[in-house]
């Protein structure tokens, strides 16, 4: 039987991020990853970008409040850069004009840098684009690629460094409470106790509060799916920005000569093992093909991943309204990457006692709006 100060169940990079922030705070933490590595589901599956106007509001104040951390992260945290240069263009249709000024508006507010685009001028960056469906776009020029794999593997080796525990193939069992301790029972046998449990696992976060006694969030898994797609030789799409729609209905980015292309869609679904179906990879390719000139004979290789949401699309980071040792670190809707230096640190500076960081305060973000007991967790936004 091990004893940690903190059990964290979920090594993906919301768990991880946690788990470094914890650990740097001087507490003894364990790490439960069912799989045989951690960030196998969503966080090793995901096509990160860097983007402070980019999602809910929420979550565009923490990838504000997770800048810092991305342009000067902790000494050996990575041995390469974890940004890398790429901008992001939205592209708003006729009768999103508005939508997309309110963003311009908060993102240069926030030191975004944006450059407005005519149709004419979106085509002489994308020249594929078919600008009939466009009004107006934005191109930020500060968008940036994220290296998932060294954010992710760079929490995990600080963590470690501070003397934390990382236990995969960890598949729980049971999940409760002896002597006021947590106790939870892997299906291989191995016993862990801990004052505070943290739930970070992703999909499976209303499963693992099930197993602990705790009332679920109503956590809903949502399927989204990749395509890679051939360009024709006279097409060179390096050093393009990714373009996204402003309503969520498609993206593509230059992704080694090709292109990674997505519906942006969000399938719910029950949490697994996620892989893409044959109608998702043919709305992408007719997406493409209805936004671009570029055709599309046979798509490329795809995969798919799981995006979780609660009721109202933001994530939450508190403690569960009837047990104060019962952690809740789930729902960031596919924009974990983005923000996880922010939230890591700030889930544990609320587990610790310590309360909204204060660069975060001056940010507007607070415990309201992420907590396990606001109203729109159930009733939707």
């Amino acid at each position: 039987m091990t004893h940690s100060d903190i059990l964290i169940i979920g090594g993906g990079i919301a768990g991880m991020s946690a788990a470094f922030f914890l650990a740097k705070a001087g507490k003894s933490v364990t790490v439960l990853e069912r799989e045989d590595q951690p960030g196998y589901h969503s966080t090793g599956r995901s096509a990160a970008l860097y983007s402070e106007t980019y999602g809910p509001k929420i979550i565009r104040k923490m990838s504000t409040a997770s800048r810092s951390f991305f342009m000067t992260p902790p000494d050996g945290f990575s041995e390469n850069p974890i940004l890398t240069p790429r901008g992001i263009i939205m592209t708003a249709a006729p009768g999103e004009e508005a939508e997309l000024d309110a963003i311009l508006t908060e993102g240069r507010a926030n030191g975004a840098n944006f450059v407005e685009l005519t149709p004419d001028e979106l085509k002489e960056i994308i020249p594929v684009i078919h600008t009939e469906h466009v009004a107006k776009a934005a191109y930020e020029t500060d968008a940036m690629d994220i290296d998932v794999h060294a954010l992710h593997w760079g929490f995990i080796r600080q963590f470690k460094a501070l003397g934390g525990s990382v236990v995969t193939k960890a598949d729980v069992s049971t999940i409760g409470k002896a002597d006021g301790k947590w106790q939870i029972t892997l299906a291989k046998g191995d016993v862990f106790t801990g004052d505070i449990v943290v739930n970070a696992a992703g999909a499976w976060a209303d499963e693992i509060a099930t197993k602990a006694g705790i009332k679920p969030l109503g956590i809903v898994p949502k399927r989204r799916t990749a395509v890679m797609v051939d360009v024709p030789d006279d097409v060179k799409p390096h050093g393009w920005p990714l373009v996204a729609s402003l309503d969520e209905t498609l993206y593509f980015k230059e992704d080694a000569g090709r292109l990674l292309v997505s519906p942006a869609d969000t399938t719910p679904t029950e949490p697994h093992d996620v892989q893409p179906e044959e109608l998702d990879i043919a709305i992408t390719i007719d997406r493409l093909m209805t936004a671009t000139s570029i055709e599309v004979r046979r798509p490329g290789e795809s995969w798919a991943g799981l995006r979780s949401f609660f009721a109202d699309g933001d994530p939450v980071s508190g403690f569960d309204p009837a047990d104060d040792s019962f952690y809740w670190l789930a729902g960031q809707g596919g924009y974990g990457i983005q923000t996880a230096p922010a939230m890591g640190e700030y889930a544990a500076s609320i587990i610790t006692g310590n309360g909204v960081p204060a660069q975060m305060e001056k940010l507007g973000i607070t415990k309201d709006a992420l907590s396990a007991t606001r109203p729109t967790l159930v009733s939707g936004k």
